[in-house]
């Protein structure tokens, strides 16, 4: 498969369902109406990804009040995230396995870093219509600012 183009703000999202770390199904166009914080992260288990998603953990309600739904999105299983969600005590933020087909969603969001096997450290903000509306890739050994998405998300 020929990696798409990384989005940007404009772009329609693209529609994907796929197994979060409780192996229920999320489909991103259920979540019409909301917005969407697709927040991908390299591999599970990792320092600065486990920040990550605790970020999104501990901005959960903030989220909910702004009317936005966070994942965070990565390669691994659906064994491996429901792990890793009970050792960093996750449990109001889903996450995802964007593991087979490997890195599709990534693939399809043009940040799948094929010479790695993983994706990008990335936050792709959806909005209630299934637009892009923010879309940054950080550096892999780094935090994304969460301070940052949530002032973007509160001046839409």
């Amino acid at each position: 498969m020929v990696q798409a183009p990384m989005v940007k703000p404009g772009d329609p999202a693209r529609n994907f369902s796929i197994k979060d770390h409780e192996d229920k199904t999320f489909d991103l166009l259920e979540q019409s109406g909301k917005n969407v914080l697709l927040s991908f992260h390299p591999l599970a288990w990792t320092p600065f990804c486990a920040g990550q998603m605790k970020s999104l953990e501990d901005n959960f309600a903030d989220l909910n009040d702004a009317n936005t739904v966070a994942v965070g999105i990565s390669v691994d299983s659906v064994p491996c995230k429901k792990a890793w969600a009970d050792h960093l005590k996750i449990y109001n933020t889903r996450l995802l396995a964007d593991f087979w087909p490997h890195g599709n969603v990534a693939e399809m969001y043009g940040i799948f870093r094929d010479a790695n096997g993983f994706s990008e450290r990335a936050n792709i903000l959806i909005d209630e219509t299934m637009n892009i509306r923010f879309a940054k890739v950080y550096a892999l050994h780094s935090l994304p600012d969460m301070g940052e998405v949530m002032d973007f998300i509160k001046k839409m």
